[in-house]
């Protein structure tokens, strides 16, 4: 379990690749100081296992679904990635509760800057909007964001940059990055058309389980 809230930014010495895994490894001074054999490290946003470790490094099993619903099958060597080590009972929460279980990724469509911060505008697949929501959280690259807007492109709007020719509906969410986000993770460098790693609020991923099974109540009829 994570809170969102980014430790420390890592390197990325290797990706191997076999037929149907990874074995990724990560320069993480930080994140290795107090870990051992088989605890949990997010990798933006990403939850993998420690299987062997360095003073400033530690190498973690990547399984094929992983690689498929994650940017992780797409990083190469010397890539930075936002690490959080596993939260501790008795913790702050800073952020909110990130299990590491990404839902899959979306893509930048528009970077706006101002004066001390900058809104990300990202697409959203239609499977997932219903579970964002605008003041809700969401973790992007593993870090826990405030939502500051949702929307759909209308029928008739021209494409918007990175989204044209999606395959979903045009919906799109928005989070506006404070200058310390921007640069203490990697959502500072985004560009339209780069995709990131997201996970939607458990909370909404049960209400929407409970409504689609017709178990809003629980009674013993």
């Amino acid at each position: 379990m994570f809170t969102g809230i980014i430790e420390e930014l890592g390197e990325v010495l290797a990706l191997e690749r076999t037929a149907d895994a990874a074995v990724i490894t990560v320069r993480a001074p930080l994140a290795v100081s107090d870990a051992a054999h088989g605890d949990s490290i997010a990798v933006s946003g990403v939850c993998l296992t420690v299987i062997d470790q360095t003073p400033d490094t530690f190498r973690a099993d990547v399984m094929a679904q992983t690689l498929a619903m994650s940017t992780i099958g797409s990083l190469t060597v010397g890539d930075t990635v936002n690490l959080e080590r596993a939260a501790r009972v008795g913790d702050r929460l800073g952020g909110h509760i990130v299990q590491g279980h990404v839902d899959g990724t979306s893509t930048v469509i528009s970077v706006t800057p101002g004066e001390a911060w900058s809104v990300l505008r990202f697409s959203l697949d239609d499977a997932l909007a219903p579970l964002v929501v605008d003041k809700g959280s969401i973790s992007v690259s593993g870090v826990s964001l405030t939502v500051s807007s949702v929307g759909q492109k209308a029928s008739g709007d021209a494409a918007d940059g990175a989204a044209a020719g999606a395959a979903d509906g045009g919906h799109w969410f928005e989070v506006s990055l404070i200058p310390e986000t921007l640069t203490a993770t990697t959502l500072g460098t985004l560009r339209p058309g780069d995709r990131v790693n997201i996970e939607t609020d458990i909370l909404a991923r049960h209400v929407e389980r409970l409504v689609s099974l017709g178990l809003t109540t629980r009674s013993g009829s």
